[in-house]
């Protein structure tokens, strides 16, 4: 999974990137800090392989990840090529789905690329910036098939169909996804990548004060009523609480998050929403060599899952030998779950679910 962090110059990207990847990102207090799309790789915090890795003490132990990229702050005319724009738009094209950070507290020593704090219009300039790049792509691609329309094959006039609807939607200020059409028509036209079609989320970045109780925040109530009538997803953020948290041993942090009366990091919620919003979930398999997490997406099918490790166990596949986390950990060990019952036996139709600890059996 590759999630991309957007958002205005200094309205606390790189730092709220530095926090949950410890990468070390150039943070500074002018525009365009952030030259290149920094990377980081973070594992994806989850406490169910730490007890099986207790109870296998296996040689490794390897969590899911993802990776995020911290895109450089996008202005005002960025789809025609102001402050650097499409060459940072071309990296939005690349990930799964969007981090949009938006400041949503008030600092005289940091200076606003707009001069004011402003969390709708300051969403609204990126969102225009992303409407006007996927329409000059819509229309090149919408030019190329009007011409193979004529040679009447029915595929291009559906094509071509799909994207009228959708490039009406972006020339009335609509985000590609606002387009009416079917999950069907969109596969004819994905590979276009579209910048409005990925799925966001709202990281309202706020001060330490303000995040123990968001949602009396006036920013953030303006930002949740943006986000809900376009179906988007909204979070909390304080990105300095964030980059004082990377610092901190398991313990401390622990402490440091009740001190403040937030019970859990923006890394482990970002993390949470992030696999919701893709329909995101994780499998485990575990032995003494190895305990390990795999991400699919939710409704994917045994043989596609054990694909995942190895292209030969999808080919192979014979069955899956599966037992549900919360049943393993009551009863202690495999055996134990196998003398009860518990350990079944699924065929190429079954639909993996989230927890699931599996034995992927094949013959190639």
């Amino acid at each position: 999974m590759k999630l991309g962090i957007v958002g205005l110059p200094n309205v606390g990207k790189s730092t709220l990137f530095n926090a949950i990847t410890k990468a070390g990102a150039q943070s500074a207090n002018y525009p365009f800090c952030t030259i290149e799309p920094n990377v980081g790789i973070v594992d994806v915090p989850d406490e169910r392989l730490n007890v099986l890795a207790k109870m296998y003490n296996p040689e490794k132990v390897t969590p899911a990840f993802i990776e995020f990229v911290d895109i450089a702050g996008l202005v005002r005319g960025a789809s025609r090529g102001e402050g650097l724009g499409n060459k940072f738009l071309s990296h939005i094209r690349e990930v799964d789905a969007i981090i949009h950070v938006v400041r949503c507290f008030d600092d005289d020593n940091i200076v606003h690329v707009d001069g004011s704090i402003d969390p709708i219009r300051d969403i609204e300039t990126i969102n225009l910036e992303l409407i006007f790049a996927d329409l000059e792509t819509v229309d090149k691609r919408y030019e190329r098939v009007s011409k193979l329309v004529k040679t009447g094959e029915k595929k291009y006039a559906q094509e071509a169909e799909v994207l009228s609807e959708i490039k009406k939607a972006l020339e009335d200020g609509m985000p590609a996804r606002a387009a009416k059409i079917t999950e069907d028509d969109w596969l004819l036209v994905r590979d276009m990548n579209l910048l409005t079609d990925k799925k966001i989320i709202y990281a309202t970045n706020m001060s330490e004060d303000d995040i123990a109780d968001a949602e009396n925040n006036d920013y953030y109530k303006k930002v949740a009523e943006f986000a809900a009538k376009e179906g988007s997803s909204i979070m909390p953020i304080a990105a300095k609480i964030e980059e004082e948290i990377a610092t901190l041993d398991d313990d401390e942090k622990a402490m440091y998050l009740e001190e403040l009366g937030i019970g859990e990091s923006g890394l482990d919620k970002l993390v949470a929403k992030s696999y919701d919003l893709l329909g995101l979930i994780s499998y485990l398999t575990a032995g003494p060599k190895e305990v390990r997490a795999w991400t699919i997406k939710r409704g994917t099918r045994a043989p596609q899952a054990a694909g995942k490790i190895h292209s030969d166990f999808e080919r192979g596949f014979i069955r899956a030998e599966v037992v549900a986390y919360k049943d393993l950990i009551e009863c202690g060990s495999n055996l134990a779950a196998k003398e009860k019952g518990l350990v079944r036996s699924e065929g190429k139709e079954y639909v993996m679910q989230d927890g699931d600890v599996v034995v992927f059996r094949f013959n190639v």
